[in-house]
């Protein structure tokens, strides 16, 4: 369907419909967006009954909850400028069974989003397997654009990463190639290109308290870890926005803020479902986590809302 094509095709040739360099490298004002995290249609079910391969039948509670975070951004004025889901839209991984019917529901439940507020995919875990291949990157562009690319808003340069790539890349080496020849160019471009920020987008977070910490499955490598925070912050990355650990979680480090969310569907740890509001002025990148219970109640705070002007 070509309305389809508008709400979840956005990312093409590397870049994001309507918000290219062209469009949009000009500073303006402050502005704010929306960052997600894990949908995971079928992960509760499956956590439940302590089955993650097999127990992902039902996913009602992931379906109602995307539809009350749908409804609590319509809500938000004025509108946020886009609202990214960073990764793990549903949980049934590539080839299994279950997966065609959750992305059918997620995308029913995502065409409710306001169609003057775009929607940004980021690939993870489950979208495109632990392990990706070739033929699972070539499905997760069929269903939600592109893997990896960058795009802009108001001066601002955003780039969308494949983190799977970084995790375990051993089974798509030529992609994995090109994504890390397209970041060099990226991050090296920021030394010359007018953009007041500069904002990353990945599903597993870089580290979850400390870059020192260990290398686990919620982080990257800790050696690969240190070297991308080095080249990010070589490049004046401003901050890094993830998901994958399903708790909010994240630190600073050499003035990349790295920002971990928790999830729209299945908590693993004390937090609400929630969603994070970002608001990008001319000197910082400000952002609170929100339950969907306060933000469809109270909307966006007075602090907040004071930074857009």
């Amino acid at each position: 369907m070509a309305a389809d094509q508008e709400i979840f095709l956005k990312a093409k040739n590397r870049t994001f419909s309507g918000y290219t360099e062209e469009e949009q490298c000009e500073w303006k004002e402050p502005f704010y967006f929306i960052q997600a995290a894990d949908p995971q249609l079928g992960l509760m079910k499956a956590w439940s009954v302590g089955d993650c391969e097999n127990g992902g039948d039902e996913w009602g509670q992931e379906v109602t909850l995307t539809q009350q975070a749908v409804q609590a951004v319509n809500k938000l004025t004025p509108r946020p400028k886009f609202m990214v889901l960073c990764g793990d839209l549903i949980h049934a991984m590539p080839g299994m069974q279950w997966r065609d019917e959750q992305e059918r529901d997620l995308k029913d439940a995502l065409r409710g989003v306001d169609p003057a507020i775009p929607l940004v995919f980021v690939s993870g875990n489950h979208d495109i397997g632990n392990t990706p291949t070739p033929e699972t990157i070539a499905q997760y562009h069929r269903s939600w654009g592109d893997d990896y690319f960058s795009f802009w808003v108001g001066g601002v340069l955003f780039l969308v990463l494949n983190s799977q790539l970084f995790f375990d890349g051993s089974a798509c080496p030529d992609q994995r190639a090109a994504h890390e020849a397209w970041l060099s160019e990226q991050l090296d471009s920021t030394k010359h290109r007018a953009c007041r920020h500069t904002v990353v987008f990945q599903h597993i977070p870089i580290f979850l308290r400390s870059p020192e910490e260990d290398s686990d499955y919620f982080n990257l490598e800790k050696t690969f870890r240190l070297q991308l925070l080095e080249r990010f912050h070589k490049a004046g990355v401003k901050a890094v926005f993830s998901g994958h650990y399903h708790r909010n979680a994240g630190g600073m480090h050499n003035g990349v803020d790295m920002v971990v969310t928790s999830a729209i569907g299945c908590q693993l740890g004390t937090d609400p479902h929630g969603l994070r509001l970002v608001v990008v002025t001319e000197e910082k990148v400000v952002h609170r986590y929100y339950s969907l219970d306060e933000l469809s109640k109270t909307g966006m705070e007075k602090e907040l809302r004071d930074l857009l002007g």
